[in-house]
């Protein structure tokens, strides 16, 4: 399973960084059609403008905080950190209705992630406090 999860880690981080440059792309439009607004101050095509703006700005926001979190999920997930694991069964199920590749994603990601085998793997990994340092 440790070359699944391997594989899942750089599919995930293919996926977050498909999802950044969509992102950015998202940015730029949003720049162009707010420079536009500027220059259409008086006609009726400001509201068009702004409202293609804005909503270009907010697609962009949410296209660069979800490639973020699978890019952090997949550096995780290399790690063999819980917390990965349990970010990127949550992803994989989120995944599973953005058709075909992300249906692809999350069905490998959950049948990777919840196997026995790959349960152990994350496992061996616990989190240290200084407590837990301190104690030992």
């Amino acid at each position: 399973m440790e070359s699944h999860v391997t594989l899942l880690a750089l599919l995930t981080r293919v996926w977050g960084a498909l999802s950044v440059l969509v992102g950015v792309s998202m940015l730029f439009l949003a720049t162009g059609a707010l420079v536009e607004l500027r220059s259409l101050a008086v006609s009726s095509l400001a509201v068009a403008a702004g409202v293609a703006g804005l909503t270009f700005l907010l697609l962009a926001l949410c296209a660069l905080a979800w490639g973020g979190v699978h890019l952090w999920a997949a550096r995780m997930m290399d790690r063999r950190r819980a917390w990965g694991r349990t970010v990127m069964l949550a992803l994989g199920v989120c995944n599973l209705v953005l058709l075909p590749f992300g249906t692809a994603l999350g069905g490998y990601a959950i049948w990777v992630l919840l196997s026995p085998g790959t349960r152990r793997l994350f496992e061996h990994h616990v989190w240290t406090t200084p407590e837990t340092l301190t104690n030992s």
